[in-house]
């Protein structure tokens, strides 16, 4: 009776030193040795996860992780996606990020001022989309850094770009400033590209759209260098300085050969050039050059403007530009 008492304590024993193993088996650092991606597909079931898992080595035995995940998991299904598992993650901590879903984020950034063909660039190059896309109309697209995961459609993330511009440029027109140079969203769009492209120091940005504003309401020529590289290039840099045949060239986009906004955008503009078009600062400033710290030196009169070039001169002078 002695015997089969011991037997049973022994038994009961190893039964709890099994259980304290197998749990600390679920939640211990795991084999994997490096960082990996790993892909799980849409109706993926958990034995099939599990031995994906495996393979990659992640864990040791799908069978074991099947089991620990039946008795540790609380019955919660896997989700589909993409993730990026950290080298030596748990048992336990893998079948959490699976069953909340907490998939591996890609992101593709436009920058402000970029051009639809530098877009297309950007969006052909990210990896793990699919598919082919034209060059987007010039200004439909809204800067900003956009999340996808493996597989989605680049057309799909090219509309998603459009309906953001759509839907910010719809916005901010409905809050404009009463009386401004721009008469429609379209030409906003417009004068917002020539903006983004001609400073990017945000606190002169309001300034540099009121210069703009003043222009087109006395019907001068805008005078805007980028507009005249936009029609040889499509946006992208020249890598020269430009042409006085290119300054006097007639074409849609030159604004030194012609009054008025240019046909089109010629780049994507962010928020808050759209902004600055849409609220001006308060300025009668008519000319800008640049003052040499990055920024620009303003005038309302010619003379004033002629002033502030010379000693823009007299600086690239200094610095063995001239």
């Amino acid at each position: 009776m002695r015997k089969f008492g011991c037997l049973a304590l022994l038994l009961v024993l190893a039964a709890i030193a099994g259980s304290f193993v197998f749990i600390q088996q679920w939640g211990s650092a795991g084999p994997l040795e490096r960082n990996i991606s790993i892909e799980i597909a849409p109706g993926t079931s958990l034995a099939s996860a599990a031995e994906k898992l495996e393979k990659a080595g992640a864990i040791k035995s799908a069978s074991n992780f099947r089991l620990l995940a039946r008795v540790f998991g609380g019955g919660e299904g896997i989700k589909a996606g993409e993730y990026r598992l950290p080298a030596h993650l748990s048992q336990s901590d893998i079948l959490k990020m699976l069953q909340g879903g907490k998939t591996l984020q890609r992101f593709v950034t436009i920058p402000e001022g970029l051009p639809s063909v530098m877009v297309r660039d950007a969006v052909m190059k990210a990896d793990g989309m699919t598919g082919q896309v034209a060059v987007p109309e010039e200004g439909s697209i809204l800067p900003d850094s956009y999340s996808f995961q493996r597989g989605d459609e680049r057309s799909a993330m090219v509309q998603r770009m459009q309906r953001a511009m759509t839907k910010y440029l719809a916005d901010a027109w409905a809050k404009r400033k009463p009386g401004i140079a721009v008469k429609t969203p379209r030409e906003a769009l417009i004068l917002a590209s020539i903006v983004e492209k001609e400073t990017g120091k945000a606190a002169e940005r309001r300034t540099v759209a009121a210069v703009y504003s003043n222009r087109l309401e006395r019907g001068m020529m805008l005078q805007a260098d980028p507009t005249i590289i936009y029609p040889l290039t499509r946006g992208r840099p020249l890598g020269r300085r430009i042409l006085q045949s290119e300054v006097r060239a007639v074409n849609a986009y030159n604004t030194y050969a012609m009054t008025g906004l240019p046909a089109g955008p010629i780049a994507n503009p962010g928020r808050a050039s759209i902004d600055a078009v849409l609220d001006p600062a308060q300025s009668n400033a008519l000319y800008f050059v640049a003052d040499g710290t990055g920024g620009h030196a303003f005038a309302d009169t010619l003379e004033q403007h002629n002033a502030n070039v010379q000693k823009w001169y007299a600086i690239r002078r200094s610095r063995g530009e001239m």
